[in-house]
């Protein structure tokens, strides 16, 4: 893929896709507007800061993206952890709390401009879906904590979930009743339009709304907060001004953002490269995403990443190409420079609903139902990064999480399915005698195969697994044949377990015999001395003549 795709496919752009793709652009814009106003609150940022975000990155995300339809915006999730973990550096002062926030943006753009240099886009994939799950759910419940004061229009509480959401039931006599009522039915509204009118521009509406109630019913006068002056026109691009020793202390939550940010931008594109059958670059996908929080640190934003419920309405929307986000990006700049003053009447309530109803896309009941009833051990890794960002906070809570993902990883490499086989009845054939109880055991014989390479991290644990099933055989063991062909590689130290286990088995008077190994496996065995001690390996030597020659010896 060059590096910038878009002076590919724009040679061959059909102008007949123009239009689907500024209609999704308008849609992708009206349903941006709304997100990038009520992400920033949830970041502790000015309105504006969300606005520039979005901005800045869709004019360049466009250019370098591997994606069709994905969409870069600021995202929920980013949004809070910025929010919960800048409030100590910043200090109460609002001008170096944006400085850090954009400073962020800027170092997330170097990790993923240094991961798409070394090639690591694929890093992504060892963060576990099961840990997002709960990893997700647990963000919910923390952006929950922090709008419902809002939506009840009484100040909210700083600190954990747990101090937020203490401080909201202690207050909750101190309800507003014009700001529940206006937030309850700006969330029936956005709920009915989920479910009637999906990926359609509700928000906007209930803005546009809200702004009108807010002016025509007097709404501030009776104790109802607003969003207050959005500055109109642009920033000029410029350096945050924070000092070295701020980078220190910004690069954890940095790599936190780039961690979740790649996840969910390479995620999404995968998921409409299988749907609409284009191959999707996930290396190319870290040069878009570090383009695009460039622009945002610059531009005075914060980092971003690729948004899924914006995705899906670009997708839903008739997108065709990249061409509706720069469309959208237009659209958004329109707004910045001639209408942001009218944002300033947005009541509060309306924004917590919009941002609550946010909440209901990162909660993913059914799946953990889903691990509750069929993966247990996997329902109590998702519980544990939930409980993790609950307890710790969400930034530990995405450290708790990649530690998670990779001891999920490490566990099943350390413990690989050690498949016992039997002959499949009428047939030369064999398969796992676990799963297929009505296979025919080989009497006198012990044949298996290790669904994994044979590695330094999991000998042992085949080795000890083997040796077990000799000791608990119904009837002496007096070969033991190993079929190597689901085992791709074997290291010195498998080689080293498999001279250990063949002398073990001598010493008992077992032979072995190892079949079916593929040509690099062959060559490691020969290497280590194995075939001097076993005889010839050969690469004809397969399960069934293995067997056939035994039972014919035995008979």
């Amino acid at each position: 893929m060059p590096l910038v795709p878009a002076l590919g496919w724009l040679r061959s752009y059909d102008l007949a896709w123009l239009r689907p793709d500024l209609v999704a652009g308008v849609t992708l814009a009206a349903y941006l507007l709304p997100a990038a106003i009520g992400d920033a609150s949830l970041a502790n940022l000015p309105p504006e800061a969300g606005l520039y975000a979005c901005l800045f990155s869709g004019l360049v995300y466009w250019l370098f993206c591997g994606s069709r339809h994905t969409a870069i915006t600021v995202t929920s999730a980013i949004s809070l952890l910025m929010g919960s973990s800048l409030a100590g550096l910043a200090g109460g002062d609002v001008s170096r709390f944006a400085a850090l926030a954009a400073c962020t943006a800027l170092i997330v753009a170097a990790l993923a401009l240094l991961g798409w240099l070394l090639g690591a886009g694929g890093i992504t994939s060892f963060i576990s879906e099961t840990v997002m799950i709960g990893f997700k759910t647990g963000i919910a419940l923390v952006l929950a904590s922090t709008q419902l004061p809002k939506l009840c229009g009484f100040p909210g509480a700083h600190g954990d979930f747990w101090e937020r959401m203490g401080h909201f039931l202690r207050h909750v006599q101190e309800t507003n009743p014009y700001a529940l009522g206006l937030g309850g039915a700006t969330l029936a509204v956005l709920l009915l339009g989920k479910r009637f009118l999906p990926n359609r521009p509700v928000a906007l509406l209930v803005v546009i709304g809200g702004i009108l109630a807010a002016r025509f019913f007097d709404l501030d006068a009776h104790g109802l907060k607003l969003l207050g002056t959005v500055p109109q026109g642009l920033p000029m691009p410029s350096i945050p001004a924070v000092g070295w020793s701020d980078l220190n202390e910004l690069l954890p939550l940095a790599l936190a953002c780039f961690l979740l940010g790649a996840v969910e931008s390479v995620a999404i594109g995968r998921m409409f490269a299988a749907k609409h059958r284009y191959r999707f670059d996930s290396n190319q996908e870290l040069l878009a995403l570090g383009a695009a929080n460039l622009a945002a640190g610059l531009g005075s934003g914060f980092p971003v990443s690729g948004g899924m419920s914006q995705s899906l309405v670009n997708e839903s929307g008739g997108a065709r190409t990249p061409v509706s986000s720069f469309a959208a990006a237009g659209i958004v700049l329109v707004v910045v420079l001639f209408f942001s003053g009218l944002l300033a009447d947005l009541p509060q309530p309306v924004l917590a609903a919009i941002v609550l109803m946010a909440v209901t896309s990162l909660i993913k009941l059914a799946a953990l139902k889903r691990l509750w009833r069929a993966h247990r051990t996997e329902f109590i890794v998702a519980m544990a990064a939930l409980a993790g960002v609950l307890g710790s906070g969400i930034l530990r809570g995405v450290l708790i999480g990649t530690v998670l993902s990779l001891l999920i990883l490490m566990r099943r490499a350390a413990h690989p399915h050690v498949a016992f086989l039997g002959r499949i009845p009428g047939m030369q054939r064999f398969s796992d005698m676990e799963r297929n109880p009505d296979n025919e055991p080989i009497p006198g014989a012990l044949l298996l195969r290790v669904e994994s390479s044979l590695l330094y991290f999991n000998v042992e644990t085949v080795r000890d697994e083997v040796m077990a099933r000799i000791g608990s055989a119904a009837e002496p063991v007096r070969l033991v044949v190993w079929d190597l062909s689901t085992s791709p590689h074997v290291d010195m130290a498998g080689a080293e377990m498999l001279e250990t286990l063949r002398r073990d088995l001598v010493a008992r008077g077992i032979g072995l015999r190892m079949v079916e190994a593929r040509s690099g496996v062959r060559d490691m065995l020969r290497l280590e001395g194995l075939e001097e001690s076993m005889g010839h390996i050969s690469r004809r030597a397969t399960l069934a003549q293995a067997v056939e020659e035994f039972t014919g010896r035995a008979s």
